[in-house]
């Protein structure tokens, strides 16, 4: 009581406390003013571990624990601003969120262990399963967010110590349609173009791209634009919503969902019939004109594509001129283009618009995908899911026995194909198949699509292992837990969407007994006999992986040999392929003096076909449901959702519903609705009533697990990435008064049944829920 009486503040008992104590500032003598409360006493730079857009930063450290985070003035990525999550990134770090020891369960119940125990667990448990399926029924599943000397340290393992090649990352649900794009258009995965593009390009076209919510910085180098070139480039902005990136548009282009690859068709013919294409550089640069020009012109005429995206001709006629007379024309994407189950193909039709008009490898001429992960690009240049380290073909007996001549391991050893994709692997899980899982830094309970198929399909494991410094919902379901460090507590590299690495430097001590994930996958190794010693001969830090990975890059087009640490630090980041040619970096790809990596040095124009949506809407499921993210919180929410800045902002998912269809249910903003697909219900999601959805479709943002938006999406996936299609399903909403949902009228059916597209003797018509093959 005596205690209670002693703080007690009479000021803030009336409401008069205007907290002087707690929000009073400081000089310091690197930011100028901060926080009494936090203030620094060093400051350590690094980089931002959220998203792909690579942002340098300082993280100020007091008595051992990280408390700010400012943004580095000197780096070429963000000149000293950060997004909200950028700017409360430290908070994360002492999250009670955290894991602060390993843990492994018994009786039921997730408990406390030390590093011996579950490591000899996790490992005796490996030997028995493969002992007796087969090494490839132990599978791993990775991320796109741990350091790349990590990535490569951790693919040696799987691959060349537990001998498994079912091995990916949570990267194919995000990414993989663009790597697949770019290898078959270029020979090779890695972004074309880069940051500094944007303040070059006259036209800036972001396809499904909502860079304002999800890489806002990289509003900032649009932003540049003007005085640079003189002039303000044309904004074009090609969604099915109306963004906070739309808003930002000159020229708005309101699709019909999943319709990029054929309004990239269509553009392509218009410039094609209008003569605008550009003939040196297709001659020179490009193969396959002939064969792409005559499918082009046999299958998209402009009424054609007019019908299947809902784009008038006229505006389709502007739109490719718009971009087709720019002296310098950029496309960009995300996850728009990219989660689709044709999003490779997309991907390869907006790169095929670029090469017919010469946007390739000149000041803001390019066709670039913006990354979603902070280090996406790390792991699929050196994380040995869907390639040999160095983008090098498993199939390719060359590239094997290079490879195992590098790193003196048997080439047989090296695997000779990719084993099973992400989405494979849960497949291979409910079949029987795959008995054990060890995932990294992935949280499948709330990502992954279709939840009823994962949730069968982790129940059959007979072991599954999370490394995660996070409490995420999947590791509360696992047996063994190794508990991870995170960003500030590790040192290595992160590589950005524009081929940049960057260093991320260690600032605190992993919080309680976690390691790092070199130190965990370095250690598990010496519980398998001689892995240690073949694989990592005295590695002891993040730079011996480093050093080794230069070596495995060498004359790759990834090539990291002219890297070192402090050069990286110097320069704010080096962008592959740096060597003795190009001892700074390289800024772009393919311009006129760098070859194609494909067999004649030229890239490939494709004949790609769009196909209208397998699940379209029908009399039940009347309305499309768009899929997305918010600024505030970050995919699943286990950074983000303890930080109270950023989850007091979002804290929960909505459903963004357009005014016509929110009048049919009998709902405004603030009522709560439920959801539905085929697949399943999700109940209670709040109403936003807004015009930036059109009638017919919703938007709901992915992150949040207790309106799991994932429970009622597709598992259908592009079969050549096998990235999943999150983007378009048929739904149903129920209110309170209308608990049917909106009833699909007959005028609104005939609407949907307006296109018809006749490909190989079948006839696919958007508006109905299966193809039928008729007689023609």
């Amino acid at each position: 009581m005596l205690e209670k009486i002693k703080n007690f503040n009479v000021k803030d008992f009336l409401g008069l406390d205007i907290k002087n104590d707690k929000y009073a500032l400081v000089d310091d003598k690197v930011f100028g003013k901060v926080a009494k409360e936090k203030a620094p006493t060093s400051w350590v730079r690094s980089t931002c571990g959220y998203c792909g857009v690579g942002c340098g930063l300082y993280i100020g450290v007091k008595d051992g624990k990280p408390t700010y985070t400012k943004g580095d003035p000197a780096h070429p990525v963000n000149k000293g601003t950060l997004c909200p999550k950028g700017l409360s990134e430290h908070e994360m770090v002492q999250s009670d969120n955290r894991y602060t020891k390993p843990m492994i369960r018994k009786k039921g119940q997730l408990v406390q262990s030390n590093w011996d125990e579950v490591f000899k667990t996790t490992s005796d448990k490996f030997k028995e399963i493969q002992a007796k399926h087969g090494n490839n029924a132990v599978s791993v599943v990775s991320t796109g967010q741990l350091l790349s000397e990590e990535f490569y340290t951790l693919g040696k393992f799987v691959q060349l110590g537990l001998k498994t090649n079912n091995y990916d990352g949570n990267t194919t649900l995000c990414m993989a349609s663009a790597v697949m794009g770019y290898k078959q258009t270029f020979g090779s995965d890695g972004p074309v173009g880069c940051y500094e593009d944007f303040s070059y390009a006259d036209t800036i076209m972001l396809i499904g791209a909502n860079i304002a919510d999800n890489h806002p910085i990289l509003k900032l180098h649009i932003a540049k634009n003007k005085k640079i070139t003189g002039k303000k480039p044309k904004i074009i902005v090609v969604d099915p919503r109306f963004s906070k990136t739309a808003k930002m548009a000159d020229i708005f282009v309101p699709i019909k969902p999943r319709s990029d690859l054929a309004l990239m068709n269509g553009l392509a013919y218009i410039i094609l019939e209008q003569g605008w294409e550009d003939e040196k550089f297709i001659s020179e640069r490009t193969t396959g004109f002939k064969e792409f020009r005559k499918h082009i012109m046999a299958n998209y005429t402009p009424q054609e594509v007019a019908n299947i995206t809902g784009i008038e001709v006229k505006d389709l006629y502007e739109l490719a001129r718009v971009y087709a007379k720019s002296p310098a024309a950029m496309s960009a994407w995300t996850m728009g283009v990219n989660q689709s189950s044709i999003g490779t193909d997309t991907v390869s039709a907006i790169c095929n618009l670029a090469l017919i008009t010469g946007n390739l490898g000149r000041k803001g001429a390019t066709a670039l995908s913006i990354t979603g992960q902070c280090n996406a690009m790390g792991t699929r240049e050196t994380g040995f899911t869907s390639s040999i380290p160095g983008y090098r073909n498993f199939a390719s007996s060359y590239d094997r026995e290079e490879y195992a001549t590098i790193v003196n391991v048997p080439v047989e050893d090296v695997p000779t194909a990719r084993g099973y994709s992400y989405p494979q692997i849960i497949d291979a899980i409910e079949a029987g198949e795959i008995k054990a899982l060890w995932l990294v830094a992935n949280n499948p309970l709330v990502s992954f699509p279709d939840q009823k198929k994962l949730r069968r399909a982790l129940n059959k494991l007979e072991l599954l292992v999370v490394q995660d410094a996070f409490k995420s919902e999947t590791a509360f379901k696992a047996d063994v837990v190794f508990s991870a460090a995170t960003w500030s507590e590790k040192e290595g590299t992160y590589t950005n969407s524009e081929r940049r690495c960057n260093r991320a430097r260690k600032a605190v001590e992993p919080l309680g007994d976690t390691k790092s994930d070199f130190d965990i996958v370095l250690e598990f190794s010496k519980y398998f006999e001689g892995v240690n010693e073949r694989l990592y001969p005295n590695w002891s830090k993040p730079i011996d992986a480093f050093n080794e990975w230069k070596k495995v890059s060498d004359g790759r087009l990834c090539d990291y040999t002219g890297m070192t640490y402090e050069l990286i630090e110097e320069l704010g980041g080096i962008q592959w392929p740096c060597n003795e040619a190009n001892p700074k970096g390289t800024a772009r790809l393919y311009s006129v003096d760098m070859p194609c990596p494909t067999q004649d040095g030229k890239a490939k124009l494709l004949a790609l076909d769009w196909l209208p949506m397998s699940e379209p809407q029908n009399s039940s499921f009347p309305l499309i449901l768009n899929t997305g993210r918010t600024v505030e919180q970050w995919h699943t929410r286990t950074k983000t959702k303890t930080i109270s800045i950023l989850n007091d902002l979002a804290p929960e998912a909505w459903i963004e519903i357009n005014p016509e269809d929110a009048k049919k249910l009998e709902v405004k903003s603030g009522d709560r609705l439920d959801i539905s697909s085929i697949r399943g219900r999700i109940k209670d999601i709040i109403v936003r009533e807004s015009q930036n959805v059109r009638v017919g479709n919703i938007f709901v943002p992915f992150h949040y697990n207790e309106q799991l938006i994932n429970t009622i999406t597709k598992a259908e996936f592009d079969p050549k990435s096998f990235e999943p299609n999150y983007k378009q399903c048929a739904v149903q909403l129920h209110s309170v008064k209308v608990p049917n949902g909106i009833k699909f009228m007959e005028e609104e059916i005939a609407g949907e049944l307006e296109h018809v597209v006749v490909k190989n003797e079948e006839v696919f018509v958007s508006g109905i829920s299966k193809k039928e093959k008729l007689s023609i």
